[in-house]
């Protein structure tokens, strides 16, 4: 009895330490994920090579500066006509703009509008080393008071800055709490429990404050850049695969009481069998979202260490924070329908025992009848529009920057402002100015003196500098401008920028997608111990992801009226939905492959499928419902990123691992396993 007493208390010890070592990793790095928005940088600029011809040119033009500066436009309107007042209040607000901290230097005089006398506009030249978004709210606070009926707002890149900083601030809060009431609602529906839902949530919450914390270091020490995208994608990353490992734990562990008195041996064993699928998981995605980092764009090779930070965080807390949890809480976790040694199975039995019988009845009609489903989205995919989009058409929702941009248009070229900037050797200055004059260009203006030999050339575009028509122009300008014989001309500012992102990003996708497929090949292989079988699972998951690209165009295009898409959109989907889609193919072969070592490949597919059904559908539920939850932020590429993940995933969790994968499994045969050997 004693030597029972003291094998039961060193089996307590284990599960007790580890609990209070995460209560202590929870105290100290829960605060950080609230402070990632301190160490967020949301200027676009930032995230292009050295080798983009816009970075060659803004490093050249700061010899023409004392520092590197962002414009801010005051753009003034009244419909009858500017007034007086109107005048006199935004020459008396341009003075006192001069003296707001960040302010790079006097703003310009007010330029009246050249068609009329509705509006007037005032460039403010803003410090870009010193937060351009809280410089530009500034300068909103100092335009308060206008004279009744007269419009003004603050348009601009750095006011562009302003409203994504805002945009982003629902990100600390009101996503974690839409997030985490759509996991805690799922959780309870599933198991009925109020207990069990808790531990999951709390080993989510874990995982985040300690990815958040490792984040928030290394950004804030210089090692990478974060910005608001990527700290959304943790936070919902990092919740859903918390969810997702933590599932295929306490399924296994719920199945393991039914069979062993002792809550330690069942929670020894469960996550003896869950560790391998979990980790391979894992590892898939974490190797996958590093791929990231061959991408020329800076905001895609940031995302990659950052996700896998989460990912790693995930299966730490899920393989030791909550395998701990589970062994002090036991049967009661699951309260009040405690599972009881020799209790019946449930999940043969049910809607998941009859899919499998319906599987195992008709296999080559069932993947057949699947693959014919998903070629009719995939045929939509050249519908899918992902050349770029305006700047402006970023946000979901009216802002002032967009606001102020529509009135600048209507009244000026709209590139006034922000113009392109043309970095040339003095000798041929003329003959650049006047190769830049393509169609599209307002203006153009030799600003003089030279330095060190260089000198800039000013071009004014007719459409706004943000737009899809003015990155076509700047083309043409370059285009023009190379041409110029010992010119040496570089095209910069925000409409080149922009450019040369897409350029950037259309490259990301040729490199970065092959490379995925071969990593996520290596990894199947190894872990199924085959060939052909991680080959089938990767096309039906690339066919999944082409299905759902298509859908997803449909959707942008006549459903929700998109503009367009970025062209890391396609990018973003593919890491993202190949990465996690194939988690769920894991889950269900791993096991399939247990069972077919005594079962043989027929029945082992069918009672993996049956016995993996609840848990995987589950899984696949909370994590579409979690990203899904991006839709909160109010910024075109996370509503776009939230649609394509959650109806891929469900894709892939309710038609190609439930129908297509152990259909086509069964069809093959043993076969599926070559070269290795299998039971039959």
């Amino acid at each position: 009895m004693e030597s029972f007493q003291r094998g039961s208390k060193r089996r307590w010890l284990l599960p007790a330490v580890l609990l209070v070592l995460w209560l202590g990793v929870g105290g100290v790095a829960g605060p950080f994920a609230g402070k990632l928005s301190e160490v967020v940088e949301n200027d676009s600029a930032a995230f292009l090579p050295k080798s983009a011809e816009a970075t060659q040119a803004q490093d050249q033009a700061r010899a023409f500066a004392d520092r590197d500066v962002l414009p801010a436009i005051v753009v003034v309107e009244r419909k009858a006509g500017l007034t007086r007042e109107d005048n006199a209040f935004l020459a008396d607000r341009a003075a006192r703009i001069a003296r707001v901290p960040g302010v790079a230097g006097p703003p310009s005089p007010p330029i009246p509008a050249p068609r009329d006398a509705q509006a007037a506009q005032v460039v403010v030249p803003v410090d870009a080393n010193q937060d351009p978004g809280a410089v530009t709210t500034e300068v909103r606070s100092v335009l308060r008071g206008a004279p009744p009926g007269l419009t003004v707002a603050v348009t601009g890149p750095a006011a562009q800055i302003a409203d994504l900083v805002t945009a982003f601030g629902g990100i600390d809060g009101v996503l974690l709490l839409v997030a985490a009431g759509i996991v805690a609602v799922i959780l309870v529906l599933v198991y009925r429990s109020p207990l069990l839902p808790v531990l999951v949530l709390v080993s989510a919450v874990f995982a985040l404050g300690l990815a958040s914390l490792v984040v928030y270091l290394l950004a804030d020490n210089d090692i990478i850049e974060l910005n608001g995208q990527s700290q959304g994608i943790l936070s919902i990353l990092v919740f859903g695969a918390a969810t997702d490992y933590a599932l295929l734990l306490v399924s296994r562990f719920r199945e393991q009481l039914r069979e062993s008195a002792s809550r330690f041996d069942a929670i020894r064993i469960a996550l003896r069998a869950s560790a391998a699928p979990v980790l391979a998981s894992g590892g898939t995605v974490i190797l996958g979202v590093l791929c990231l980092l061959l991408s020329d764009l800076n905001s895609n090779r940031t995302l990659g260490p950052v996700a896998a930070i989460g990912i790693a965080s995930a299966l730490l807390t899920s393989l030791t924070f909550l395998p701990a949890a589970l062994a002090l809480t036991g049967r009661a976790a699951f309260w009040p329908a405690r599972p009881e040694v020799g209790s019946e199975h449930p999940e043969t039995s049910g809607v998941w025992g009859r899919i499998a019988r319906f599987v195992g009845a008709r296999p080559r009609w069932t993947w057949i009848g699947a693959v014919l489903v998903l070629a009719a989205g995939a045929a939509f995919v050249p519908q899918l529009r992902a050349e770029g989009t305006a700047q402006s058409d970023v946000f979901l929702q009216q802002v002032e920057s967009t606001t102020g941009q529509d009135v600048l248009s209507a009244h000026f070229p709209g590139g006034t402002g922000t113009p392109t900037t043309v970095i040339t050797n003095a000798s041929t200055a003329q003959a650049v100015r006047n190769a830049a004059l393509v169609a599209g260009v307002a203006e153009a203006e030799v600003q003089q003196p030279a330095v060190n030999g260089r000198i800039r050339v000013n071009v004014v575009l007719r459409d706004a500098a943000d737009s899809t028509a003015a990155t076509a122009t700047v083309h043409r300008v370059r285009t023009a401008v190379h041409a110029v014989p010992g010119a040496q001309a570089v095209v910069g500012g925000q409409t080149a920028v922009q450019l040369d992102t897409q350029a950037a990003s259309e490259r990301d996708r040729a490199v970065i997608i092959p490379i995925v497929l071969v990593v996520i090949f290596l990894v199947l292989a190894g872990l199924l111990r085959a060939l052909l079988a991680p080959v089938l699972l990767i096309a039906t998951v690339v066919l999944s992801f082409a299905a759902t690209m298509g859908v997803s165009a449909l959707v942008f295009n006549h459903v929700l009226g998109f503009p367009g898409a970025d062209p890391v959109v396609p990018l973003f989907g593919f890491v993202f939905l190949v990465a996690l889609g194939i988690d769920y193919n894991i889950f269900l072969m791993t096991r399939v492959r247990e069972e077919t070592l005594t079962r043989g490949t027929r029945s082992g597919t069918l009672h993996g499928l049956a016995v993996t059904g609840g848990v995987i559908t589950s899984a696949g539920i909370v994590l579409a419902a979690t990203f899904a939850a991006l839709a909160v932020i109010p910024i075109l590429f996370l509503a776009q990123i939230a649609f394509i993940v959650a109806f891929g995933v469900l894709v892939d969790t309710l038609l190609v691992r439930t129908l297509l994968v152990p259909a086509l499994t069964i069809d093959i045969g043993r076969a599926v396993w070559w070269p290795a050997r299998r039971a039959p």
